[in-house]
């Protein structure tokens, strides 16, 4: 069976028509003939779940955990260098308690009043 017949074969067998139990009798009828021993499905199973690929899957998480979180840590530091200086420029120069908390012109009775609830 040439390769384009096969492939035909494959494209044939994803309509909703077409009928698959044929499929292994039309290879078989070519001379295709597939036989698998009978720990196949064993191997396969251990091949992908076997310890090694579990610890590369363990390793190669923990290595991209790693990368989000510095890059979120990065992005933080970035965000906070960028109010940092927003804040040095909004107040012409100065740092104080009051501007990095977010209050302007509030007495500290006003201030006592708001967070006491008073």
């Amino acid at each position: 069976m040439k390769p384009f017949e096969i492939k035909k074969l494959i494209i044939d067998s994803l309509d909703a028509d077409f009928d698959t139990a044929k499929f292994p009798e039309k290879l078989e009828l070519e001379g295709i003939c597939y036989d698998f021993n009978e720990d196949f499905e064993e191997a396969v199973l251990k091949n992908i779940f076997g310890d090694k690929v579990l610890s590369i899957r363990e390793s190669e998480f923990m290595s991209n955990l790693s990368l989000l979180v510095s890059r979120v840590a990065i992005t933080g530091i970035a965000a906070i260098i960028i109010l940092l200086i927003s804040i040095f420029i909004t107040e012409g120069g100065s740092f104080s308690i009051n501007s990095l908390v977010g209050l302007g012109d509030v007495y500290n009775e006003g201030l006592i009043y708001l967070l006491g609830g008073l």
